[in-house]
Order: structure tokens, then sequence, then C-alpha cells
């Protein structure tokens, strides 16, 4: 455990990890790990983490994976597996680096599925609950469509200079994830065998275009988890509910998050 800056970066394994510490220390109070999409960064998730903290009075802790923001680059082509390599053999490391005590993990696409795998595969009893934005557990044929569309606009048009603001390898970040995803054998990937082992319960924001994603996802998590499932379809909103409709999307995690780790306090109350 180390005494964590504001920003700054951490060690973790062979990889140097930038992170942003909103609020108060893990030591002091729950913390809420977010874990970004696939093409994210800690930076991209914009001023949602500032907001959540203020609503929820929880420490936000969120990083860049490595090949992702200013962290460490990765070795291309990334395994297929790359998101269960992610839950189980980094993520368990960098949250005893932090002192990680209580608290949620919040994902994004990605991010949802390594929240997925940890809180189903690792058995972390400081885990109280998993916030997953629109998660895959299975590969659709839609969402492997909309990948190579993103490819195409990355490749041709005009996404490469946008992600180049919030990565400091671009083309590392966006092979790491779409020749992954874009893989013919990727198609048989499945993680929806961790959601049975999660003991803890499990809210799923999806908005109700999500060009990425099709309710299948839900309807697996509902089938396959025996704890509890809060399930919030965002209307107007599309793969990133947090950025579309971020009214609706924070109020829909900060109630979860009372819920979760304020159990006995009132609605405004705060537990140490």
């Amino acid at each position: 455990m180390i005494s964590l800056s504001p920003s700054g970066f951490l060690k973790v394994g062979a990889a140097d990890l930038e992170y942003r510490m909103i609020g108060p220390a893990p030591a002091d109070a729950p913390t809420i790990v977010m874990l970004h999409e696939g093409l994210g960064s800690a930076a991209l998730w914009g001023d949602f983490p500032d907001r959540l903290q203020a609503a929820t009075g929880a420490g936000v802790f969120v990083y860049s994976r490595a090949g992702y923001g200013a962290s460490t680059k990765v070795e291309l082509p990334r395994p297929l597996d790359y998101m269960s390599i992610e839950a189980l053999d980094v993520l368990p490391g960098l949250l005893d680096k932090i002192g990680f005590r209580r608290g949620l993990l919040l994902g994004h696409s990605d991010g949802a599925s390594i929240a997925a795998v940890y809180a189903g595969g690792a058995g972390d009893h400081r885990v109280r609950g998993v916030v997953m934005i629109a998660p895959h557990f299975i590969v659709e044929d839609m969402g492997v469509a909309a990948i190579a569309e993103t490819r195409k606009a990355y490749e041709t048009g005009g996404l490469k200079p946008k992600l180049a603001r919030w990565h400091s390898d671009v083309d590392n970040t966006f092979h790491g994830w779409s020749d992954a995803w874009l893989n013919p054998k990727f198609r048989n990937w499945d993680i929806s065998e961790y959601l049975a082992y999660i003991r803890v319960p499990v809210a799923i924001l999806q908005g109700a275009d999500d060009q990425y994603g099709t309710v299948r996802q839900i309807e697996i998590a509902q089938q396959e988890c025996y704890c509890p499932v809060d399930v919030t379809i965002i209307p107007g909103a599309g793969h990133s509910p947090h950025r579309e409709a971020p009214e609706a999307t924070l109020n829909s995690i900060t109630e979860f998050t009372k819920r979760i780790l304020y159990p006995h306090e009132g609605s405004e109350g705060r537990a140490v």
C-alpha cells in the first residue's frame, strides 16, 4: 500500500499506470474503482468521476490500463483473453497497492467485462457491489459490425486525431482493442461463466440505442447471476450513457452506491 497523490503513476507488474484519486483515500472511506472502455482512459471519463465522488461521498479511483492514456503501451497483438488477464492478473495487484478496503467496481464496456470477471473469479470480499455500464459477456454480430465501422473511421476518417488527444500511443491503443475484437477466433469469447460466481449486488446500465450490444447481454446476466441484478435502460443514450445522458446515469449509479455502501445511513448519510 502506498500514499496516493491526487494524480500520478503506479507501478503494477511491468507497467506504469496513470491514475487519479478523487476524494478520501481508501483508508478513510469506501472506494469506487472505475474501469474504462476499450478505447478509454482515465482522462476520457471527463468530469464524471468528480461528479460521482461529490454525489456519493466515496473515494473514486480512476486509472488507465496498460496500452491506454499515458500508461505503458502493450505488446501487440493482445491475447484474445486480454480482459480476463487484466481482471485476474493485473487488477488484484492494483487494488492491493492502493490499499483498497471496501467499495465498488464500476466498469464501462471492456471495463465492465473486466469487473464481471474479477467479481466472479477473485472472490474478493472487499468488493461489495459491481456497476456495469454497457457490459459484454459474449460477442454479438452487430457489435462486431460496429467495431468494423469504427476501424474504418479510424483509418480513413477523423477518429484517429480525436483519440490521439487521450492516448500517448494511439495506434497501440486502437489496434490493441480492434484487432482482438475483429479476430475471427474472438467470436468464441464468452465470460458468462463468471456471472454465476458473483456474490454481491450488480447494477447494469445500458443505453437504449447502444450500437455495440443488445439487451441479450442483460438477459445473460439475469439468467446466470444468483445475486440481485438491477437493470436501468437509459433513454436517448448509446454505448456511453455517462457522456450521452450523464444526469440519468449519475442518478442511477448514485442510488445503487448509497444503498450498497451506506445501508444503515439516511439517503444523505455517509459511512466511514
